[in-house]
């Protein structure tokens, strides 16, 4: 998967994902974001974007696919990462995720990993997109047909180097 880091998130990929898992604040979490492929902006102009709300004020939409809902995720379902002292680097892991039964309708092109400081409370508004990945199958976007989709990351979600 192709990976563009949101200016707003340079450098603080780590610290936010130490903040989900360690639950400071409290509510604080990962949620996934899928981005339709019609009327996507190009990643010159996604990246510029700094919260959820301003990522989805231009063309870009999000999906609205019967069955799509957005992934959340807590300290429960991440883990503290390991630093890589060879390559030097840290490549935080991230089980498979499971979109469950998604209907025809939007193609589907980019998944962004956005963090949410109080999943409680607040808007789109209060939601930083910290990454996003390309979904492809054989460099086409992902066409939804009412099966699951699971997306994986083989080479961890985050890179720090």
């Amino acid at each position: 998967m192709g990976q563009i880091t949101f200016d707003v998130a340079l450098g603080r990929e780590i610290e936010l994902w130490n903040r989900v898992d360690n639950s400071d604040p409290t509510n604080a979490v990962f949620v996934l974001v899928v981005l339709a492929n019609t009327g996507l902006e190009t990643d010159a102009v996604l990246r510029t974007k700094t919260t959820l709300t301003d990522l989805v004020s231009g063309t870009t939409n999000e999906a609205t696919n019967t069955g799509y809902s957005r992934i959340v995720l807590d300290d429960t379902d991440i883990a503290a990462y390991t630093v890589d002292t060879t390559n030097h680097r840290i490549t935080p892991a991230l089980a498979d995720q499971t979109f469950t039964t998604v209907s025809a309708g939007d193609s589907w092109r980019k998944l962004v990993l956005c963090y949410d400081n109080d999943s409680t409370s607040g808007t789109d508004a209060n939601i930083i997109p910290v990454c996003a990945y390309d979904l492809l199958i054989n460099g086409a976007a992902v066409v939804p047909n009412g099966n699951n989709i699971v997306v994986g990351f083989p080479n961890g979600v985050l890179t720090a180097s």
